[in-house]
């Protein structure tokens, strides 16, 4: 191919530039890779600090998510006060997964709450008054979380970052609260 010329085929080293640009962003970008080759994965890992329970999984690949792995993360992230189980939004592991990768960990999260039973909800605004009588926990749209090698201001600041939902900030008992609700903090 010749860089001079005045014929269909001429390429400037611009327009090769350009174009071989063009191709690279496009070969590297996480959605062209996972539909060409089917290997782009989400992986997640918890760890639930009251039962003990840990999992890692592959949640989402060949660009679904994966329904039995789902299945399992809804029962680590029960309300371990009544065992309750209830579906866990898929955007709220999208933005965990996403907080993983702003804070390059492969650590679990520390699950401190999960999901929230309306009954386990209503016991807890009697005794504390940051508990919110709607709150998204209850939906399985919110996770309370720490970090073994993360500070909770680090944490806190990549959750920030995201802009992604809600970020709640509770130093004095050890955790970070995320949500997939509207933009916010406290």
């Amino acid at each position: 191919m010749s860089t001079r010329g005045n014929g269909p085929s001429a390429m400037t080293r611009r327009g090769f530039v350009a174009l071989f640009g063009a191709a690279t962003a496009t070969m590297y970008s996480p959605m062209a890779f996972a539909s060409k080759s089917g290997s782009f994965e989400r992986a997640l890992s918890f760890e639930n600090i009251h039962t003990g329970e840990r999992i890692r999984r592959i949640y989402w690949a060949e660009g679904r998510y994966i329904p039995e792995v789902m299945r399992e993360f809804d029962h680590v992230l029960r309300d371990h006060r009544t065992g309750q189980v209830h579906r866990i939004d898929s955007s709220l592991l999208d933005l965990l997964y996403a907080l993983g990768g702003r804070l390059e960990t492969g650590k679990p999260f520390q699950i401190i709450c999960g999901y929230r039973s309306p009954e386990t909800n209503s016991l807890l605004r009697q005794k504390s008054s940051g508990v919110a009588r709607n709150s998204l926990h209850m939906e399985g749209m919110a996770v309370d979380i720490a970090l073994q090698d993360r500070s909770l201001p680090q944490l806190r600041s990549a959750a920030l970052s995201l802009q992604k939902g809600g970020v709640g900030y509770y130093p004095k008992s050890g955790f970070v609260h995320v949500d997939v609700g509207a933009v916010r903090s406290w």
